[in-house]
């Protein structure tokens, strides 16, 4: 467990940095006129780790004692704010995190024909995914979360 604990804490800055570069070239290449290989690279690697972050995060899901859904989620214990929030809050603002930042790359792909389009689905999609995933991100001074910064 500990490994795949790491690995989430750790990876979380490489999927953020990724996200947050992605946000930038999008913004940057706006009004470039072109949509190139390097957007479409850069956009595919930020929503890639955070599929893996997903998939990583599932792992945990099931093994982590902070969620303790096994013995019940209408038990007392969902009124603790750590086990509602890693139980439920942290899990599924993710997964909708993650699903605007993949449907908005989707939609920038295959459905967008202008290039200054493109790019603005990608920044608008991802700045929203980004800014959910750091709103449910269970940082160190949330002490009641018991979060670490690696």
């Amino acid at each position: 467990m500990n490994a795949l604990l790491y690995a989430h804490s750790g990876l979380r800055w490489v999927a953020l940095l990724l996200l947050v570069y992605a946000i930038f070239n999008a913004a940057k290449s706006q009004s470039s006129g072109r949509y190139e290989k390097k957007d479409k690279m850069i956009n595919l690697f930020a929503m890639v780790m955070l599929h893996i972050q997903l998939l990583i995060g599932l792992g945990l899901y099931f093994i982590s004692p902070k969620v303790q859904f096994m013995e019940g989620w209408m038990s007392s214990d969902m009124a603790n704010g750590m086990y509602r929030f890693y139980g439920l809050e942290h899990i599924l603002g993710m997964v909708v995190a993650i699903a605007v930042v993949t449907m908005g790359r989707s939609k920038a792909e295959k459905k967008l024909k202008g290039t200054h389009d493109k790019h603005r689905r990608i920044l608008i999609s991802y700045t929203i995914g980004l800014l959910i995933i750091l709103a449910l991100i269970p940082w160190p001074f949330r002490e009641a979360l018991k979060g670490a910064w690696f």
